[in-house]
């Protein structure tokens, strides 16, 4: 087995992310490997078939994507203060796409991201990212659902 020297944690600054943060800390000391925080921002190209400005989408995503980046910088100093070797990333697009992306282009050996445990309407209604990622993606990837973690 290869060694895991990158870790790739993909996060929605959303409350279940906080609940993955031990388990991906633990990952990162038993292989001394390097954590990338990884934010994609979903872009709204949709929209320009509604006829809304382009400009007005640009300046929505820049703003999404800044204020994305704040977040992260927050969500890093809170939980990895302490961790060296903790790269921060905001992309634009779409998340499952840029995860796999983001792995492929930085040499990432383990994704560790979370679910929000939906089933049923749910699923089927917003998508799954992380399962689209487990489907794709050509390196191991471990899913946690943040809410039914034994401490």
């Amino acid at each position: 087995m290869k060694s895991i020297e990158k870790i790739l944690f993909p996060v929605d600054l959303s409350e279940s992310a906080d609940q993955i943060v031990s388990c991906v800390i633990e990952f990162a000391k038993r292989f001394q490997a390097e954590i990338h925080l990884l934010f994609v921002a979903r872009v709204f190209g949709y929209f320009s078939t509604i006829y809304v400005n382009p400009s007005m989408i640009s300046s929505m995503e820049s703003a999404i994507c800044e204020g994305a980046e704040k977040g992260l910088m927050e969500f890093k100093e809170k939980y990895f203060s302490d961790i060296p070797n903790v790269v921060t990333k905001v992309l634009p697009g779409y998340p499952s796409e840029e995860i796999i992306r983001y792995s492929q282009v930085e040499n990432i050996d383990l994704i560790i991201m979370g679910t929000h445990g939906r089933t049923g309407l749910g699923k089927v209604v917003f998508g799954s990212v992380a399962d689209h990622v487990v489907k794709t993606s050509t390196i191991p990837v471990t899913v946690v659902n943040p809410f039914h973690r034994a401490e």
